[in-house]
């Protein structure tokens, strides 16, 4: 059974929305795309095999896989910030359905930035 979500006018004011919009919209979206999260995985893979051979190596590439990937979720994280900025930042022009959309949508973004 689908729950129902009742909003008053206030909560749609604050940009409340029924959770499940949001999580169709950008919830469930990966942060990496297929096959840079694949790369990775990988290499961590490879990494982690080769521990028994050379482990002060294999900590090395670790560490240098980890700050790879904590640098991608930067960028990642930096445009999608910058589209966001976008879609507000126009001037006087932008209209209150504007930016309560624009604000549901940093809502994800915020919420997707704490699940990491």
């Amino acid at each position: 059974m689908i729950e129902q979500n009742t909003l008053t006018t206030a909560d749609i004011a604050r940009g409340e929305e029924p959770r499940q919009d949001v999580h169709e919209e950008h919830g469930n979206a990966p942060l990496l795309i297929e096959n840079e999260a694949r790369d990775f995985r990988s290499k961590w893979e490879r990494i982690q095999a080769a521990f028994v051979d050379e482990p002060r190596n294999a900590v090395e590439e670790a560490d240098q896989l980890v700050a790879s990937a904590i640098k991608r979720l930067a960028e990642v994280f930096a445009d999608e910030r910058a589209k966001l900025e976008r879609e507000w930042d126009r001037g006087d022009n932008v209209s209150t359905e504007d930016l309560r959309i624009a604000l549901r949508r940093y809502r994800s973004f915020f919420d997707r930035l704490l699940t990491v």
